[in-house]
């Protein structure tokens, strides 16, 4: 199995991945969506608000802000030290107070521990009107997609079979299937069609050109054939920026890995025979 980058910074990921079955490829997607733990707004004490929103609403917009999270930093607080009760091994605290007239944005929300910041400082809350105000305290912890989507590190997160196209020796070169073409993959050559440099990846697998070759009346076939490359997928990876998409990646590989040495383990003891 082998992962290539082609391209890879913050906050996105575009890479591909070779030598893997179509279940470890939606293994590895699932896991980076809804394993990787971050922090998120789970409790919200609300001191003063008499803005347009109803307290429920106004907690609700809070959990979803995504938050800078350090996981070497915070812990889950199932099995922590204080059992449950909140510390700073497990909970983040934020304090907001705000008094109209004005827009109330994430930047508002003030962290305990500024590692644990508002990821995006812009993202609107509430809009409070003359003589309107709202004041809270928020505590934040550490939880998993799969508990709820206020937990998911990504924004946008998924793969795609890789591409391949073979164009036959018949080809007229008519220029119908480039015209119709949605990702300019196609481009003339010589009385021919030719795949454009670079541009293979983003080949849709819409086949809308095989169906214009057999528009133009060249035969009963097409001359231009798409198909998938067996055991290579294209991921695309967004980080809401509560952590690196680097980190995201790692984590959910190590989380796939865990889980499948957690199996052989189980049926080693089922089977009675020794791991390696």
């Amino acid at each position: 199995m082998e992962i290539a980058f082609a391209h890879l910074d913050e906050r996105t990921a575009k890479f591909v991945l070779s030598g893997a079955t179509p279940a470890f490829a939606n293994v590895l997607r699932r896991a980076m969506i809804s394993e990787v733990p971050t922090l998120a707004i789970e409790d919200v004490r609300i001191y003063d608000n008499t803005s347009v929103l109803f307290d429920e609403i106004l907690a609700h917009r809070l959990g979803l802000i995504p938050l800078k999270t350090d996981l070497s930093c915070y812990g889950p607080r199932e099995g922590c030290g204080c059992g449950g009760a909140g510390c700073p091994v497990c909970t983040a605290t934020y304090t907001l107070s705000v008094e109209g007239p004005r827009t109330v944005y994430s930047s508002d929300l003030i962290p305990q521990d500024p590692n644990a910041a508002p990821a995006e400082e812009n993202i609107p809350i509430v809009e409070l009107g003359e003589d309107q105000k709202v004041v809270l305290e928020a505590q934040a912890v550490i939880g998993t997609g799969k508990e709820h989507a206020k937990w998911q590190p990504t924004v946008a997160c998924g793969y795609k079979n890789y591409p391949a196209i073979r164009i036959d020796e018949n080809c007229d070169g008519c220029g119908m299937c480039i015209d119709e073409c949605p990702r300019g993959v196609l481009a003339a050559d010589s009385g021919s069609v030719k795949v454009v440099e670079g541009r293979l990846e983003s080949c849709s697998l819409c086949r809308l050109c095989e169906r214009a070759c057999l528009a133009s009346g060249i035969g009963n076939e097409p001359a231009i054939h798409i198909d998938t490359e067996e055991g290579r997928f294209i991921f695309v990876v967004e980080s809401d920026g509560s952590m690196p998409v680097s980190e995201i990646i790692e984590r959910a590989l190590q989380y796939v890995q865990k889980r499948s040495d957690d199996l052989v383990e189980v049926v080693n003891e089922i089977t009675g025979e020794v791991a390696e």
